[in-house]
């Protein structure tokens, strides 16, 4: 009796998307480390003109999502995933043009902007090359091009504001960009049943055409976990030089990008196997424990075990959230639902440093690291009511898809 192929998730399209990707997040987070020095010394500018500077990529990106999920229903993903490249590239071409400080924040926005589709574009692209019956796995995998960025990005960008100049970032950016564009133009986009589907018509906007109410749950559990994680992200420098621990903070992330390498393969295929609650559950208790260690750390390693802990958390939470919100969506809205999980990441990533900046004189750093932990593990509830208890049923689903 012969064996049924089994389908295959290493492709070429897959790889290339991953790597392309890569680049993008790579780019936008060597660029927002190094961003708000730039516009101090090269404008002369205020730190709340550095702030804005650096804060409104990240409107320009939620600008950019919320527009792309209704242009995937219109447009060839293709199309428009070239598209936004080259608008990518040229935006970052702005930035070696020195009109001004206001010209230097308007190019942030539409660089914003570009990131917004782009990664949006992916995001869904990436769903469609992955056999339903490996999503979980795949885009753990998929999700591992976003960590490696997340941990490299950072770190080159402050090396080489270090030691080469802003001038050279901004190149070495445009480089990668022109690369991305390159590669992107072989992927091959996957086709998709047809589905006869019919729009209610009617005058006005309907939030329907840019947000996928089925997603809006798991959304809005990721918009709670990336509040909290961009504690970390945002202050666990200032909270070093604190503890006197500068030196090791420079490790954190190294330690976080190791444990999501590590984790997000196996955590998928588990996924696939038994669902999303057997990770879920137990990535909320591991990330607020992260947290509470954080905000009672006392030494390198403590720091560093808090930092595995939060990779181990955080980062399955990520990954396995963005794997429901994709699921739950019939196919045809699969962008739309792409798009609105991605919109409540960058709102939750976006908007929490400025709050969090505001407790953060009157708490301290270790207390609203502690009040974030517990939020953490007292939101797994919140998933219950929202999506955990209705996890049989939509495996339910899944499972005909998969025949």
């Amino acid at each position: 009796m012969m064996k049924t192929a089994q389908p295959k998730l290493w492709t070429k399209d897959f790889i290339i998307l991953s790597l392309v990707n890569f680049f993008l997040i790579f780019i936008y987070l060597l660029l927002n480390a190094t961003i708000a020095l730039y516009v101090l010394r090269e404008f002369d500018a205020t730190t709340g003109q550095a702030g804005l500077a650096a804060g409104i990529f990240i409107i320009g990106a939620l600008t950019g999502r919320i527009f792309t999920g209704s242009l995937m229903k219109r447009l060839q993903y293709k199309r428009l995933l070239v598209a936004g490249l080259i608008f990518f590239a040229l935006t970052i071409l702005l930035y070696l043009v020195n009109y001004g400080l206001s010209f230097f924040i308007i190019s942030r926005f539409f660089n914003g902007i570009a990131l917004g589709i782009t990664t949006t574009v992916i995001g869904t692209l990436v769903v469609l090359t992955i056999p339903i019956s490996k999503r979980g796995e795949g885009i753990g995998y998929f999700a591992v091009s976003t960590a490696v960025a997340t941990g490299l990005g950072p770190f080159v960008g402050l090396y080489m504001a270090q030691h080469t100049g802003f001038y050279k970032i901004f190149i070495v950016c445009l480089l990668l960009a022109i690369v991305s564009i390159i590669i992107g133009f072989f992927v091959r986009i996957p086709e998709m049943k047809k589905v006869d589907v019919v729009e209610e018509k009617g005058k006005g906007i309907k939030l329907s055409e840019y947000i996928e109410p089925k997603a809006l749950p798991i959304s809005f559990i990721v918009l709670i976990m990336t509040f909290c994680f961009s504690s970390v992200l945002s202050y666990i420098n200032l909270y070093a030089i604190e503890l006197n621990l500068i030196d090791t903070a420079s490790f954190f992330f190294i330690v976080y990008t190791v444990t999501v390498l590590i984790s997000r393969p196996f955590t998928g295929r588990l996924m696939d196997s038994i669902g999303a609650n057997y990770i879920m559950y137990p990535a909320f208790i591991i990330f607020g424990i992260g947290m509470v260690l954080l905000g009672t750390a006392n030494s390198a390693l403590t720091l560093l075990i808090a930092a595995g802990l939060i990779g181990l958390g955080f980062g399955n939470i990520s990954s396995i959230s963005q794997t429901i919100a994709v699921t739950v969506a019939p196919p045809h809205r699969m962008g739309l639902a792409s798009a609105t999980f991605f919109i409540f990441y960058d709102i939750g990533n976006g908007f929490g440093p400025s709050l969090l900046g505001l407790v953060i004189p009157i708490t301290g750093y270790p207390t609203i690291y502690m009040i974030l932990g517990v939020a953490v593990i007292a939101t797994s509830v919140l998933y219950y009511v929202l999506y955990g208890k209705k996890e049989k049923a939509n495996r339910y689903i899944l499972n005909k898809k998969t025949g």
